[in-house]
Formats: structure tokens, C-alpha cells, sequence
């Protein structure tokens, strides 16, 4: 099914209209000190008719049939578009990590980097991360990279994605 972009979209979200739905697919996940890993993800993107997007991010393990078999991480925010080429982005965590993100749209390639990171007393140590969304022949491709646990800034996950 072709991707329409909705009548009440708000014209500031045009560069990132592609982008909204629902995707599903899978990723794997590498950084110093845990084994790899893989996991299926859904991501959703929505508006409300005002000048940003509603994003939510669920991954979960996957079985050895792909199915869902429990849930690992989630992340929450807004993705607000600017006039000229940027974004900003605010993600939160149930980790107890905050973050912002600043970064530029070309496109359909959209490349992010930490701007601040907050963290409760229980979270993770994290300092930093870059991140690349992509439009790559329909699906959608992103990639991660964090500085975290006293490593340098380096790839931790990545995902290949369809609209739902």
C-alpha cells in the first residue's frame, strides 16, 4: 500500500511525513561487555495536527519462530521538525535517562547527535550518542551509536524496518 501523506498534516512536518506509522522488523545489538544480541521492534510515529511527531519505540526478545517473547526496552518523545532542515528530538526512558538530540534532515536521512543526556541515581552511565533514520527503498533503517560505561562513542544497535 502507498504511503499518502495526510490531509491535516502540519506543514512543518512535511520533511519528516515519511516517517509516520507504525514499523516493525528486527535489529541486532553489539557493545563491549555483553554478548550480541538480536530483537524485533515496533516503532510509531504520530501527529495531532500540531508542528511535531509523537514517537514510541518497543523492542522485544524474539523467539526462535520471530514471535514476541517479552518486552526489553521502550522509549518515548517528540520529534519537532525547524524551518530550517533541523530537528530536534526529546526521548525519554523508563531506564531513568533523558535525552536531547539535535541533528539535520536531508531528505529521507536524518542524522542526530546527544545535545544533553540526563540520568536518575539507578541509571546506566551514558554520556553520548549519534544516531542515523534512513528511507532506504521503503523500509526504514536506523542505527545507534553510544558512549557509555566508560567506552568511546561507537556502534551499539542497529534495524531494518517495514511499515506495518
Amino acid at each position: 500500500m502507498p504511503f499518502e501523506i495526510p490531509s491535516d498534516l502540519h506543514p512543518d512536518l512535511v520533511a519528516l511525513a515519511w516517517m509516520l506509522g507504525r514499523w516493525e522488523g528486527t535489529g541486532k545489538g553489539s557493545y563491549p561487555g555483553t554478548e550480541d544480541f538480536e530483537f524485533g521492534q515496533q516503532v510509531d510515529f504520530s501527529h495531532n495536527g500540531e508542528n511535531y511527531l509523537h514517537y514510541l519505540s518497543q523492542t522485544f526478545e524474539v523467539g526462535e519462530d520471530g514471535t514476541a517473547v517479552r518486552p526489553l526496552t521502550m522509549e518515548t518523545g517528540f520529534w519537532r521538525p525547524q524551518r530550517d532542515g533541523t530537528v530536534e528530538v526529546v526521548l525519554c526512558h523508563p531506564t531513568g535517562i533523558a535525552e536531547i538530540w539535535y541533528g539535520k534532515i536531508t531528505g529521507a536521512r536524518i542524522e542526530l547527535a546527544t545535545d544533553a543526556v540526563a540520568r536518575t541515581p539507578g541509571a546506566e552511565e551514558y554520556t553520548a550518542g549519534q544516531r542515523l533514520y534512513g528511507n532506504v527503498d521503503g523500509e526504514l533503517l536506523w542505527t545507534f551509536d553510544k558512549a557509555s560505561g566508560g567506552h568511546e562513542l561507537q556502534n551499539f544497535v542497529w534495524a531494518r524496518l517495514q511499515r506495518g
